[in-house]
């Protein structure tokens, strides 16, 4: 047992290698397009990386197949957190062939990944088109998550999975919809591609071609929202692509269960469903305000038009614009400042705080204003018609708190390094929920280029932690996780 112990670290960096063997799939296609458009510095970019990944990925399986290794949940979010910064650091090669800084390059591999959309880059246009698509699939693959799709591989080395989902899955509770975590993996996996696919084939028919229909499918399905177009969306001038995309930054915002609930034809539990309803909820009240308080602005359907996108952005955490909503009235720039507090909903591609932790407080706010009318009454919360347990209660509370005390800290840095603090509070609102726009110097069509170095690689630490629900990086600066 001793020796076991002794070697698991080692087991550990093989499984990360393992993992990491995703590399040489996604960086394919943009080494092809590198190769047909001679785009040579670019080739070099891609090639390394696959090779060293496949190499090290060989390595790993076959130091892993005949071994049994079962990951507790320290192994688990331990793997999940290096994974995500070992792939992040590696996507930086790609950005760094194309000229950008050490820095700016960490903050965008990392923002792909993260499925953040923000920027340093001024002129996206400018960039070699293999880089775009390489941004877009890397934001395509960040959105599924990195261990959600490389856990299809657990059986093969005879690891289980389901410490490494519970470590990497958005959400208070997570859920496994098919007895195999192997099978629910490749179910959401197969969910995410049909909707891409989709979604693609109805940006060809709204006039985009091929390499910005699959470019903008990949990041808007990932909630990431990255573009090929300096000016995103908004660059193609048409209400059918803005629309489409305005449903499918909804449909990205809703949990990835309910479509296979759908696929089996339990609409029931998708209509009883606590979450589902109240984010849905969330998006027409927010939608219709801001179309109101736009009136006085645009017209009946142009209000409409802009105030369904810009809440279905913000809410989703897709975080792209069609129009300079800072230039808007100050109740609409504030219910959408209220928005970057909500998120989508757990088990989606989206960030933020998640409408299922709005939904239990709201809840147990009003059970607390019930116990001081009724103090001796028993009330509980419930969820999908069922009760709540109370440790759901109890974790929501602590996330929020710890959510909030990330984004005051990053607040905080982001102001001593000289930027204004309404600037400061919306970045470090926008990188803790994976948002990526925001107000003020990050507003609209604006990005993240002047801020000072030390402030990008506290970002990428942030986002990675928004990324993967704060706990999974908290956990690891704090003394009791280390120790036996």
């Amino acid at each position: 047992m001793d020796g076991f112990k002794a070697t698991k670290p080692f087991f550990i960096l093989c499984l990360l290698a393992v993992l990491l063997g995703f590399f040489p799939v996604i960086m394919l296609p943009p080494l092809l397009l590198a190769a047909i458009a001679g785009e040579r510095p670019m080739i070099g970019a891609f090639v390394l990386p696959i090779c060293v990944t496949a190499l090290l990925a060989a390595a790993g399986f076959f130091s892993l197949r005949k071994r049994k290794l079962n990951l507790n949940a320290k192994d688990g979010f331990v793997l999940v957190f290096i994974t995500w910064m070992a792939a992040s650091l590696i996507g930086t090669i790609p950005f760094r062939a194309a000229g950008l800084g050490f820095f700016d390059s960490l903050f965008e591999s990392t923002c792909t990944f993260a499925t953040t959309g923000g920027t340093t880059i001024s002129d996206i246009e400018a960039l070699p088109r293999s880089l775009l698509l390489w941004r877009s699939i890397a934001h395509w693959f960040g959105g599924i998550g990195i261990v959600f799709v490389s856990v299809a591989l657990m059986p093969i080395l005879g690891i289980g999975g389901f410490q490494l989902i519970k470590a990497e899955a958005p959400g208070p509770e997570k859920e496994k919809i098919t007895p195999k975590v192997t099978d629910t993996a490749k179910l959401l996996f197969l969910a995410y591609g049909a909707l891409t696919l989709v979604l693609f084939i109805l940006y060809l028919l709204g006039g985009m071609n091929w390499f910005d229909g699959i470019c903008h499918a990949f990041t808007t399905m990932a909630s990431g929202g990255a573009s090929t177009k300096n000016s995103g969306i908004a660059a193609f001038n048409s209400p059918f692509i803005e629309g489409v995309t305005t449903v499918f930054m909804l449909l990205t915002g809703l949990n990835f269960t309910l479509y296979y609930r759908l696929l089996r034809g339990k609409i029931n539990d998708i209509l009883i469903n606590s979450e589902a309803r109240a984010y849905i909820a969330i998006f027409f009240v927010s939608a219709l305000v801001v179309a109101l308080t736009l009136l006085p602005v645009y017209d009946p359907a142009t209000a409409l038009r802009y105030a369904a996108y810009q809440s279905s952005s913000i809410l989703s955490t897709t975080g792209t614009a069609i129009v300079d909503y800072e230039s808007w009235p100050a109740l609409t720039r504030m219910i959408l400042l209220c928005l970057m507090f909500v998120g989508g909903c757990s088990g989606s591609t989206a960030g933020g705080i998640k409408v299922i932790r709005h939904v239990v407080l709201w809840k147990q706010m009003n059970n607390e204003l019930r116990r001081i009318i009724h103090p001796n009454g028993v009330f509980n919360i419930r969820l999908n018609r069922r009760v709540g347990r109370k440790d759901v209660i109890y974790g929501v509370t602590a996330f929020f708190c710890a959510y909030m005390a990330i984004v005051a800290i990053t607040t905080l840095v982001t102001a001593a390094s000289g930027v204004d603090v309404f600037s400061s509070f919306s970045a470090a609102l926008s990188v803790t929920g994976n948002i990526g726009t925001g107000f003020g110097a990050i507003g609209p069509f604006r990005n993240y280029g002047a801020f000072a170095n030390h402030i990008k690689l506290l970002y990428s630490l942030v986002m990675i932690a928004g990324r993967l629900e704060l706990w999974t990086v908290i956990l690891l600066f704090h003394p009791s996780f280390w120790r036996r």
